[in-house]
């Protein structure tokens, strides 16, 4: 048989009774209450803190919390100079022999200049910058005509303050035949009357077998420095 519902409570006048509010566990309460103790609140701060610099790998340092408050980006520090001053050399004039200087070809060897001369003459043309159209035209000029050059007896160098994995990725991206010397600091750039104000002017300059320099053009287009090179030269096997 179904169970009957419990009848309401009569009050004293005969009228239904309020049935009484149900009595909340004190144990459920205190439990659902927000801990505002002090202590509590730091330990929680403690631990985002943590889960955060856990998942950026990263510790925050004075920097970056100074950036944070204020809304700037923190700097970065300073990278200190691995290197001295550079060198300097006298300025290399026609008649003047080519110096002794170790610069790094486009593999990241050392090279003296001075003994490049040693067995040929030596065309060394500067460049700006690797990559760019205008260099590119010159360096695909002396490309295209380094079998001429290397028939009448010289060698090909291409000279730039780039770094030599610049130089090497444009060596193998338009396939240069000859190697390519890096002079960051335009030490030998700069003796040949080539660098000023930072820069690399366009040029060329032939040293004949022995180190003498014969022939220079500064500054001089992309297109014509090649053939120029290469009218010099001719002129040199009919004296």
């Amino acid at each position: 048989m179904p169970r009957k519902a419990n009848p309401p409570h009569e009050a004293a006048d005969g009228s239904a009774a309020e049935q009484p509010a149900p009595r909340r566990s004190t144990r459920l309460t205190a439990a659902s209450a927000p801990d505002t103790t002090t202590g509590a609140d730091a330990k929680s701060n403690s631990t985002k803190r943590t889960r955060v610099e856990e998942e950026t790998d990263e510790t925050p340092d004075a920097n970056s919390k100074k950036a944070k408050s204020t809304g700037r980006k923190a700097k970065e520090p300073k990278e200190e100079a691995s290197d001295g001053p550079a060198p300097s050399l006298s300025p290399v004039n026609i008649g003047d022999s080519l110096p002794s200087l170790v610069l790094k070809n486009e593999h990241d060897e050392d090279v003296d200049v001075a003994t490049l001369t040693a067995e040929k003459g030596v065309v060394i043309f500067l460049v700006p910058k690797a990559d760019t159209p205008g260099c590119t035209n010159q360096a695909c000029g002396f490309r295209d005509s380094y079998p001429d050059f290397t028939s009448a007896g010289f060698d090909v160098y291409c000279l730039s303050a780039d770094k030599p994995a610049a130089q090497n990725k444009w060596k193998m991206k338009k396939e240069l035949p000859y190697a390519l010397l890096s002079d960051p600091k335009r030490v030998l750039i700069t003796a040949l009357g080539a660098g000023e104000g930072g820069k690399t002017k366009r040029s060329h300059f032939i040293f004949e077998k022995g180190g003498r320099l014969v022939d220079k053009k500064i500054p001089v287009k992309p297109v014509d420095s090649p053939k120029l090179a290469y009218e010099f030269i001719e002129t040199l096997s009919t004296e």
